[in-house]
């Protein structure tokens, strides 16, 4: 049974929402993949919590990161509009 990656995917999960949105992207990859390990018995079960808590924190940081995409994309194209 492989060992649980509980901690690094929570402080992926943590820095994806603090300081690099993109480390939320494999905060959230990372977590659902090993949780689905852990239900199929070939990762250690006992660190779920922590992998759950940074896979939440992975993928609001990925919500976060495309809403700041959004906004980025709207104000381009809004700039190039009004500069006519």
């Amino acid at each position: 049974m492989k060992p649980h990656r509980g901690v690094p995917i929570l402080v992926f999960g943590i820095l994806g929402l603090v300081v690099c949105p993109f480390l939320g992207v494999g905060a959230w990859v990372m977590g659902t993949k090993d949780l689905e390990d852990m239900a199929n018995g070939r990762m250690d079960p006992s660190g779920k919590d922590l992998t759950t808590a940074g896979r939440i924190c992975g993928i609001v940081g990925t919500g976060l990161l495309a809403l700041q995409l959004l906004i980025m994309m709207v104000a381009v194209i809004g700039m190039g509009i009004f500069a006519r």
